[in-house]
């Protein structure tokens, strides 16, 4: 009895001995997975004040990966729509850190966060996100680190603008076919001309010789006053073509070479014609003795018994009398014929000097395959590039040169085509370029004017439009040469 007794204490000690393990090791159990548990509920709240320090600091400028990246769609966005070119790529951003604290070791009090409660300043990451910004960063203090840029983020500095156009007075030498009188005597045709472009012209032009020689004794035209303000009050600018000559025109008019003109014999109606133009008090462009490089004009050297050296002499001649009465509102207009095939006179030649002259000028037509004067079709370049390199380079470089007559004809090719061309190439390759005067008239069979077709028409009034093509605010230039427009 004595032994079972003991027998039996002996197995409730064992079994109470073992219970007493067996509760320390359950209680390590169940603690070790509330560990756990409470490790994600930190690493959860963690992770949620991550966020909303994130929210906090994107509205006071602050940032963060989700802020950062954002800020750069929002960068790559605007500089797509911006006036950049992406010659180089955007900066890329390096690999940044997180900016979700480290989940704490489990313990029974929540880790503390990486970085202390933000202040008014933004919140701190631990590196900046590497960028551009106006200043730099300032030094990293022992703990947060520096502010980053505030947003937006600045962009690439934009490239300056390409300079603008050069300006180019416009305007036209119109015939009778608008109203059934030329301009300035019938300044209505202006406006046609006007409704046309969809633009208001800033130059016009018209002629005369010396004198009307069409009944004895010859009549002298007088300085054109009343035409010229009739021009002044569209707000244009006169343009006058005056030749050492008289009508009706011929290739031979003996009274009328260049010797005559170098030895006085128009002197007295020259000065009394320089005086009137001084007393008229504006600025006026006076293109003298055209195409002298051609031999269709009685003023040319070798036509009209005119020699070698004396167109020089004449302009050189009629210059003077106007600077000795103070015309110098008089803007000298050299103006030869543009010589493609090279078969005319040596422009050097027959150049007075930049003392005698204020501008140059060309004069060409695309005569194309009209039955009245068959050549080729010919475009702007082909007409106009070889000689106006030679002015605009060689002989003239200092002067601002005008196309004082132009023209294309509808047969060979596209007249509107052409015109498009030419209206564009005029501002963007041609800079010495600062007049145009389009040949409005009928003339010789030729159908020079813009209204010969509806494509031609609607061309001009395209091309015309370019802002480069200055309007009429020209009435009230001051006294003196006239000036390239700015």
């Amino acid at each position: 009895m004595a032994a079972r007794n003991y027998t039996r204490l002996l197995a409730i000690a064992l079994a109470a001995l073992l219970g007493a393990f067996a509760i320390p090791a359950s209680g390590a159990s169940a603690g070790q997975t509330q560990a756990r548990a409470h490790g994600a509920i930190v690493t959860k709240g963690a992770a949620r004040r991550a966020r909303v320090a994130c929210r906090r600091a994107h509205r006071h400028g602050g940032s963060c990966r989700a802020s950062a990246s954002r800020a750069r769609r929002l960068r790559n966005h605007r500089t797509h729509r911006g006036h950049q070119h992406a010659e180089e790529p955007a900066p890329q951003p390096s690999e940044e850190p997180s900016a979700v604290p480290p989940t704490p070791q489990p313990t029974p009090e929540p880790a503390p966060e990486a970085t202390p409660e933000p202040t008014p300043a933004p919140a701190p990451q631990p590196e900046p996100e590497p960028e551009p910004a106006p200043v730099p960063a300032p030094e990293p203090e022992p703990a947060p680190a520096p502010e980053p840029a505030p947003e937006p983020r600045p962009t690439p500095e934009e490239p300056a603008p390409a300079p603008a156009p050069h300006s180019i007075y416009w305007g036209a030498w119109i015939g009778k076919q608008l109203t059934g009188e030329q301009p300035p005597w019938d300044m209505t045709a202006v406006t046609k001309l006007e409704e046309m472009a969809h633009k208001k012209l800033s130059i016009v032009n018209f002629s005369a010789p010396f004198a009307n020689c069409s009944s004895s004794p010859c009549s002298f035209y007088n300085f054109p006053a009343n035409e010229f303000n009739a021009i002044r009050s569209h707000g244009a600018i006169p343009f006058y073509s005056w030749a050492s000559q008289s009508i009706p025109s011929t290739a031979n008019e003996p009274n009328f070479q260049l010797s005559d003109v170098i030895a006085g014999a128009y002197d007295s109606y020259i000065r009394k014609f320089a005086e009137a133009a001084k007393a008229w008090g504006h600025p006026f462009f006076l293109r003298f003795n055209w195409e002298m490089n051609g031999r269709w004009f009685p003023w040319s050297e070798g036509v009209n018994g005119n020699k070698s050296g004396e167109y020089v002499t004449a302009w050189r001649h009629v210059h003077d009398i106007f600077t000795s009465v103070g015309a110098t509102n008089a803007t000298w207009v050299w103006c030869p014929n543009v010589d493609p095939n090279g078969e005319f006179l040596n422009l050097a030649s027959q150049y007075p000097g930049n003392a005698y002259v204020d501008w140059t000028g060309l004069d060409g037509y695309n005569w194309g395959t009209n039955p009245a004067k068959p050549d080729r079709w010919r475009s702007f370049d082909q007409l106009y590039r070889s000689t106006y390199d030679k002015v605009a380079e060689t002989i003239a470089p200092s002067k601002p040169l005008i196309v004082s007559e132009i023209g294309s004809t509808e047969y060979g090719g596209s007249k509107a085509a052409w015109i498009r061309d030419a209206l564009s190439k005029i501002p963007s390759q041609y800079p010495k370029i600062h007049g145009l005067l389009w040949f409005e008239q009928f003339d010789d069979g030729m159908d020079w004017p813009i209204e010969t077709s509806t494509g031609a028409t609607e061309a001009f009034a395209e091309g015309i439009q370019n802002p480069a093509y200055a309007e009429n605010s020209y009435g009230s230039l001051p006294f003196g040469p006239v000036a390239a427009p700015g």
